[in-house]
């Protein structure tokens, strides 16, 4: 198992960034290489990815999740192999800190050798940059989950 763990800090309040990170299938509106994802259900989201050239398909699940604090998830099905966890922390009423934390098995050649040059570090590190840019030019979340699970 490889580890990355990247964390950003945006201008809006907890609140307004966990909001918008529930909001699974904005994902692709900020993540590179996600193409889509359909939210199942309450804990379940169907993704749809295509990095260097290669696509993939899988399911996650949620896990844990509380609201303004953290989400976390595991793949369930596919041959993506991971587990994460993101997580709010409040820096004052208006900014936020977001961690991002993920566990991920790589499988074959090409993913091993990217993943010894770092590159899912630098595509997470993107990805929470691109959040950050679509989340302040927002204000304001594009939706929200307030359940626990």
């Amino acid at each position: 198992m490889s580890k990355v763990q990247e964390s950003i800090d945006v201008d809006v309040p907890v609140g307004t960034a966990y909001n918008q990170w529930t909001q699974f299938e904005d994902f692709p509106k900020f993540m590179e290489g996600v193409e889509e994802i359909t939210q199942l259900d309450a804990r379940h989201n169907h993704w749809k990815t295509k990095i260097a050239g290669v696509s993939r398909e899988f399911d996650t699940e949620i896990v844990d999740q509380v609201a303004d604090d953290h989400v976390a998830w595991r793949t369930t099905s596919g041959d993506v192999k991971q587990t994460g966890m993101v997580r709010f922390e409040p820096i004052d009423a208006t900014r936020t800190r977001v961690l991002m934390e993920m566990d991920f098995q790589p499988g074959g050649m090409a993913e091993k050798a990217a993943d010894m040059m770092g590159v899912l570090d630098r595509q997470v590190k993107g990805d929470l940059k691109r959040f950050k840019h679509f989340i302040e030019e927002r204000g304001t979340a594009t939706g929200g989950y307030r359940g626990q699970l």
